[in-house]
């Protein structure tokens, strides 16, 4: 069969060449004209708008033709004992177990795996949440250290300022004595 449809796309690129080959000596239009090889026959049907048509028809194959070509009846199909059936029922229910388990398999490998992945998400976010804590706490820190070193200075300058204010507190009592 497949030799023939090969024969046939042969033949077919043979009849466009031929076609062309044809035109040039009869540049007439010939609706009668048909072309025969050994197993077709073909018959150029009137121009249409998209091009040329050809009604193609397939001979029956000839005795002498390959013997390959001919298709030969089907086979009967042997009568089926109890047996067999049962045979075949019991391959197919094995069949169908094997693929459930097949599916069961694939199914819990997905549940450990999300499992898994769960396992890793809640993991990250304990960690990043430790994280986060401790650099509040290490923020916490500086803060009170950097408000701790502020009022310390602060507390500093107003001593500095209270020394500076009784030095010149003195130093007028002193000036007042010595002008009275």
């Amino acid at each position: 069969m497949a030799k023939t449809v090969t024969a046939y796309k042969e033949k077919m690129k043979e009849l466009s060449v031929f076609s062309l080959i044809c035109s040039c000596f009869y540049p007439e239009v010939r609706n009668n004209l048909v072309f025969e090889f050994e197993d077709m026959e073909v018959k150029p049907i009137s121009k249409r708008a998209s091009g040329q048509a050809f009604e193609v028809i397939l001979k029956p194959p000839s005795p002498t033709s390959d013997s390959a070509h001919n298709v030969g009846s089907l086979p009967k199909k042997r009568e089926m004992s109890l047996e067999d059936i049962q045979k075949k029922l019991e391959a197919a229910e094995d069949r169908r177990r094997s693929q459930e388990a097949q599916v069961l398999k694939a199914l819990a490998e997905k549940r450990d795996h999300e499992r898994d992945v769960l396992l890793k998400a809640m993991e990250d976010n304990s960690n990043f949440s430790k994280m986060a804590e401790e650099k509040l706490t290490l923020k916490m820190e500086q803060i009170k250290e950097n408000r701790e070193a502020h009022l310390a200075a602060l507390l500093e300058r107003l001593q500095e300022k209270e020394k500076h204010a009784a030095v010149v507190r003195r130093n007028k009592e002193l000036r007042e004595e010595l002008t009275a």
